[in-house]
């Protein structure tokens, strides 16, 4: 069963619009760069995501973007969160222009 893994950013406000574009493309392009050691291949099932435009208004807290990264295992996001050397690189390269990150994790169809 499939395991969604939902990241929502908030950037600072002086992070300028071309940062903010490259560091979504840096995110988007985790799913082609993170490589399993075991299997030496991409492992990331999808990756999606955008800046919001919901017209709701039910927005809250300053989030601006969501990613959407599925994996095929809990060990698989696990090894992401945790220990892949490209996600961890990633997460250091945004640190700066970051205000907030919030994330929400969920197997699909357990309730």
């Amino acid at each position: 069963m499939s395991l969604i893994h939902i990241v929502l950013f908030q950037f600072k406000a002086d992070a300028s619009p071309e940062t903010t574009q490259k560091a979504c493309a840096d995110m988007l392009g985790l799913k082609e760069r993170c490589i399993h050691p075991d299997s030496q291949r991409p492992y990331i099932k999808s990756l999606t995501g955008g800046k919001d435009n919901s017209s709701e208004g039910l927005q809250k807290n300053g989030i601006q973007y969501a990613f959407v990264v599925e994996f095929a295992t809990t060990e698989d996001r696990d090894y992401y969160v945790a220990t892949d050397p490209t996600h961890q690189a990633f997460v250091k390269s945004i640190g700066p222009i970051v205000a907030k990150v919030i994330v929400v994790d969920y197997n699909v169809g357990q309730f």
